[in-house]
This record gives structure tokens, C-alpha cells and sequence, in this order.
């Protein structure tokens, strides 16, 4: 029996429907949807390691690329020129660069990075700007990504910065010519960690990125010196400097309605945090923990902590704080300098106790 021409033509227009339904499910442009795509942004400035021109930090990117990557979300990465970019000079032995390391994904990205010009607010959830004294130089002044964060501000994504990274907000305007960042609560790399730490490049800069924020009408927050600080104010979110990479990425998970898959911490994470106990109170624990297993952490880590925060303490109980660290640290890390560091910090103090009225 031959088959009515109507239905003949019902099957085809269905078996047509169906062909596209099928395209349109395994569309490229449909498997990566903009509701689960980032961006992370690197300063292209670095040239030999940043012996000649500081870069990036690759330990905050690997860190932030990792977190995102484990929790599903697809990751790109752009500079101000794109191209291949470089980092300042870092351990590949650390555990979150070893793994990055072995992520061809995250390398092929490194080596071309999609250009700010080029990008479109409405293709991202969020914006993750990550520091190195090479933001300092190219991100400010950089109006693709001046155009990029305004809009993502507009739209209503999250901006998140770490580090030297929220330079990149600086000269940011809303389109009423406000100042991006002012009224907002932020944090960055502080006054008192350049004083310490950026002796080769600050002459260079165009200004502290403190004062430089400031003065754009930010309402700045600040932990001790190297200590993890992430500031969060709607959706715009910053961490103080390296160490705070971890708790600004899962800040953006949580902005974004996931909460961080559970995991083991990096081990400079783990570090940071147990010299956090030892100084709220926690020293029993702490000494049981080391006790236990002290190379779990980078004690090495803790000595230089107490060692540079001493050297920038404004009283005596952060000096006493900062010396109770290097003496946490010295039974696990021998090193002449942290020993003559110990010593210098006790005679100071026992100056100031013998001179008190």
C-alpha cells in the first residue's frame, strides 16, 4: 500500500526538525554556553622571567585556573595585546604548578592569549584579573579591558582581582564618568608589602596601587603584612596578595551560586593557615600538627613571614607576634640567617623592655 503524500511529507519535515535539534544540541558555540565561562586576565609585560620586565604570578594563576577548571567551569585567558605572555620567575616543583604543568589546556592558553579588545562582556559570568608587578604597567592603561570591566560591572558579573591585580580597576569608569570602584569596599597589595617586597620595580610604577585606589574613592581593608585578606562587596571581589588566591577564586564560585567542591588545600595554603592558628592562640595545636608530620608545610614559608614582619611592625605586640613565628619555624627550617634574625629581634625587644619607664 503506497503511503499518502501528506504523510511522506510530515515524515520529511520531522526527520528535517529532528536533524536540526541535533545540530543545534552539538553546536560548538552551544557546548561552552557563556553561563559557564570565565575569563582570567595576565599582564603581557614580562620578558625573561621578570629579570627585564616584570610579568604575571604564574602561582596565582595556576591556583585560580585549577579551582575553576575542578569545578566545572570553562576557563579563558586573555592580555591587553594577546599572544603568548610570560611570568615572573616561580618554583615548577610547587604542588599547583606541577599541575598546571601537566595541563595542556592551561599551557595552550598561556601561549595565546585572546586579546581584551576583542571580547565581549556578555560572553563571561566572570572576570578574574590576577596579579605581578607587570599589571602595574599594561592593565591600567589597557582600554579593552577598561571597556571589558565596565561593562561586566554593568551586566551585573563578578569582577574579581588579587594582588597587584585591581590596578586594572584604576582608571575604570561607570558611564555616569564615576570612578568604578568608588563608595566599594576592596582590598590589594598594600603600602606596607611594596615597602618590603617591591624594591626593584615601585620607582617605576605609575603610583602605589594603595594610594592610587584610594584616591578613586575606595574604601580600602587590609590584613597584616603576606597575610590572606579577600574583601568581598557584591560582586566585586579582591584578595590582598598571593596568598590570598584560593579564598578569592572559591569567593567567585559562591557569587556565582556553586559552592567549591570540598579539597585538599595547596601546601602554602596549608601553611598560611597554620601560621594563622599559631597567632589567634591555637600554639598546642599547631606544635601537635608539626609534631605530627612538618613536611606538610613550608616552614621556610613561616620564617620569612616573621622575619618580614618584624622588620615592618609598628609596636611591640606585632613584634613579639612576628618573633613567636621565627621561633615556630627554626626547629624545622636551620638557616643562618633566621637565626640571626632571632637573635637581633630579642635583643630589640629586650632594648625596649629595659628602656620602658
Amino acid at each position: 500500500m503506497k503511503t499518502p503524500r501528506f504523510l511522506r511529507r510530515l515524515s520529511t519535515a520531522l526527520t528535517a526538525f529532528t536533524a536540526l535539534l541535533a545540530a543545534a544540541s552539538w553546536s560548538p558555540a552551544l557546548a561552552t554556553p557563556a553561563s559557564s565561562k570565565v575569563l582570567i586576565v595576565v599582564s603581557g609585560e614580562g620578558r625573561d622571567q621578570g629579570k627585564t620586565r616584570p610579568g604575571f604570578e604564574m602561582d596565582e594563576f595556576a591556583q585560580a585556573w585549577l579551582l575553576l577548571r575542578a569545578n566545572g567551569l570553562s576557563v579563558e585567558v586573555a592580555s591587553p595585546k594577546g599572544g603568548a605572555v610570560e611570568a615572573d620567575r616561580y618554583d615548577p616543583a610547587d604542588d599547583y604548578n606541577s599541575r598546571l604543568a601537566a595541563d595542556p589546556q592551561a599551557l595552550a592558553a598561556l601561549k595565546q592569549t585572546r586579546s581584551t579588545a576583542e571580547l565581549k562582556a556578555s560572553d563571561y559570568r566572570a572576570v578574574l584579573v590576577m596579579g605581578g608587578k607587570g599589571a602595574m604597567f599594561d592593565l591600567p592603561k589597557d582600554p579593552g579591558l577598561q571597556t571589558l570591566l565596565r561593562e561586566m560591572d554593568a551586566q551585573g558579573g563578578v569582577i574579581a582581582a588579587v594582588c597587584h591585580g585591581p590596578a586594572a580597576l584604576a582608571e575604570v569608569r561607570r558611564a555616569d564618568g564615576q570612578p568604578l570602584i568608588a563608595g566599594r569596599r576592596l582590598t590589594g597589595f598594600s603600602n606596607e608589602e611594596e615597602a618590603a617586597f617591591g624594591k626593584k620595580w615601585a620607582a617605576q610604577f605609575p603610583w602605589l596601587l594603595e594610594d592610587k585606589l584610594k584616591a578613586q574613592g575606595a574604601r580600602w581593608d587590609e590584613a597584616s603584612l603576606m597575610m590572606p585578606k579577600v574583601v568581598v562587596d557584591g560582586r566585586l571581589i579582591t584578595g590582598q596578595n598571593p596568598f590570598s588566591t584560593t579564598a578569592m577564586t572559591e569567593a567567585v564560585l559562591r557569587a556565582l551560586g556553586q559552592e567549591p567542591k570540598a579539597r585538599l588545600p595547596f601546601r602554602d595554603e596549608a601553611t598560611m593557615s597554620l601560621a594563622q592558628r599559631w597567632l589567634e592562640g591555637e600554639q598546642a595545636a599547631v606544635q601537635a600538627q608539626l609534631a605530627a608530620d612538618a613536611k606538610a608545610y613550608k616552614m621556610e614559608l613561616i620564617a620569612m613571614l616573621g622575619v618580614y614582619q618584624f622588620k615592618s611592625a609598628g609596636d611591640d605586640a606585632t613584634r613579639r607576634q612576628a618573633l613567636s613565628l621565627m621561633r615556630l619555624a627554626e626547629p624545622h627550617f636551620k638557616h643562618e640567617r633566621l637565626g640571626l634574625s632571632i637573635q637581633d629581634a630579642k635583643q630589640s625587644l629586650a632594648t625596649v623592655i629595659h628602656h620602658q619607664p
